[in-house]
């Protein structure tokens, strides 16, 4: 499959420290992509870097704010016109042979939405980071094999969802189950737009031949910390009732009750209780936002998005030079993902899923 099949969607924000390994790896590896950087209003440099240093080699999409990760990507989405789209953290360094072998997975069947590599610790390559995106029972989502050796996860394997800091997706099927929700703003998006995926019928998929080396938290500063858990338990809630039909949610409320208060007890012990219940008002109030935005649309309200939902982008012009002009990216809001009957037969296998990632977590642990 030749470059032109896929185009590379980074969203940078303040990764000078990163984005020269990251690009290089890109650049010398056995399939050249096209490359797009979009910028989240950088401060650091990294921009610059960019700009400068990989002009004709890769396309920069300068944003006027930080937006997130999710409009970011969006936004180089909708300008992606290849097959398929790669998203990559700027804190990943590829593998020689890891766009070939992303691709050529993808390209295996066409019910497979995405394809994730396997993704390697960067302080250590012979630590699994993330090998799968996997969500249980209990309201949890996990990396699969997180910190177990990088020789235990050799097989390719179908996974929940791929971890978007290094997947492959298919462009022809966001048009069928919409974009990353820009809700989420970071965190759990991947997970949402995978299940979102799996409810249409379509499959998510590990590549192990595909590696990337990862080091983690580099926006964010990291693994635990006030911002992320304010993000992550919002987006958690939030992602549970929009993916999940209201039998369905009762059926695993017992559980998802269960698994938010041992959350709750794990992250006040580590002094992140306060941010976990603002992270849970906040997924209600997102909660609020979605079913409002529905009722809109259901009756067709004139009401129209006011400006501050949408990011303006810094472009260039072609006579030369930088300036503002009214390029706008409307946010992508999801929603709550309606119920069709046809879908049925994909929610059983959600739902043994499910229960079956329970035990694979606990087994983790």
């Amino acid at each position: 499959m030749s470059e032109s099949s896929v185009t590379v969607v980074i969203p940078n924000y303040n990764g000078i420290s990163y984005i020269r390994a990251c690009l290089d790896s890109l650049l010398s590896g056995s399939v050249v992509p096209e490359i797009l950087v979009v910028d989240n209003a950088s401060t650091d440099g990294s921009r610059e870097v960019v700009e400068k240093e990989y002009a004709g080699r890769a396309t920069l999409l300068s944003l006027r704010s930080n937006t997130g990760f999710c409009h970011a990507v969006n936004s180089g989405i909708h300008l992606t016109r290849t097959p398929y789209v790669l998203l990559l953290n700027n804190d990943t360094v590829v593998t020689e042979h890891c766009v070939e072998r992303l691709l050529a997975a993808i390209s295996r069947k066409k019910r497979i939405f995405s394809v994730q590599a396997k993704l390697l610790s960067y302080a250590d390559h012979g630590v699994i980071d993330d090998a799968g995106d996997e969500y249980c029972a209990l309201g949890w989502a996990f990396a699969r094999g997180k910190g177990r050796p990088a020789e235990t996860y050799n097989r390719p394997s179908a996974v929940f969802s791929c971890c978007a800091a290094a997947a492959i997706y298919r462009m022809s099927v966001f048009g069928e189950i919409g974009y990353f929700d820009e809700r989420h703003y970071c965190y759990l998006e991947d997970v949402d737009i995978g299940w979102r995926a799996r409810i249409y019928g379509y499959v998510n998929w590990y590549e192990p031949s595909a590696v990337v080396y990862h080091v983690g938290s580099a926006a964010s500063g990291s693994r635990h910390n006030p911002f992320k858990e304010i993000c992550t338990s919002g987006n958690n809630r939030y992602l549970l009732w929009k993916n999940m039909p209201a039998l369905q949610r009762g059926l695993n409320w017992p559980l998802t009750a269960f698994g938010a208060a041992v959350k709750r007890r794990y992250f006040t012990q580590k002094d992140l209780g306060e941010s976990y219940d603002s992270g849970y008002a906040r997924g209600a109030y997102l909660i609020e936002l979605a079913k409002y935005e529905d009722l809109m649309r259901r009756y067709d309200s004139p009401e129209k998005r006011p400006l501050m939902e949408e990011a303006g982008l810094m472009v260039e012009e072609e006579a030369g030079g930088e300036q503002e002009k009214p390029l706008l990216h409307p946010l992508y809001l999801g929603g709550k993902v309606p119920f069709r009957v046809r879908h049925l037969p994909n929610y059983f296998r959600i739902q043994l899923a499910l229960w079956g990632n329970l035990g694979r977590r606990l087994k983790q642990k």
